[in-house]
């Protein structure tokens, strides 16, 4: 989401160095909540061009906009956990199982299994690790 902030100087060599220096931490934490949205809302406010000043109706788009993405955001960290869970109750439903590999060199019965960034992994009685992915064989 853009915001189109009018100005009626031009950012001058040590304006646009700082600009520079602060874009960088900027850039690693790339959230906005509501209150910092609100705070470049007021200053695109203060720094408008007071002869050519923005519609109302575009500050409520604004605010409209940000409220979608605030909600898409809320709604993929749920998603998110909703997945996490499917995949703890995937991961207790193998223990105790036979399980052969997708590529089916290894074979083994799982005694624990490990929920990894990349997906499970399902420790088997022989000290080996298979990963669940498709073509696995559960028996």
């Amino acid at each position: 989401m853009s915001l189109p902030i009018a100005s009626t100087t031009t950012p001058d060599a040590s304006t646009k160095a700082a600009a520079r220096t602060t874009a960088a931490p900027a850039a690693t934490t790339a959230t906005l909540n509501y209150d910092n949205f609100l705070k470049l809302l007021l200053a695109q406010m203060k720094n408008q061009n007071p002869t050519d000043p923005m519609k109302s109706t575009d500050y409520m788009a604004q605010l409209a906009t940000f409220s979608q993405v605030e909600q898409s955001v809320n709604m993929n960290s749920k998603l998110d956990a909703l997945l996490t869970s499917s995949t703890l109750s995937q991961a207790g439903g193998l223990v105790g199982h036979t399980v052969t590999s997708a590529d089916k060199t290894l074979t083994g019965t799982v005694v624990s299994v490990e929920v990894a960034s990349n997906g499970l992994l399902a420790h088997l009685d022989n000290g080996k690790d298979v990963r669940y992915e498709p073509g696995m064989t559960v028996y």
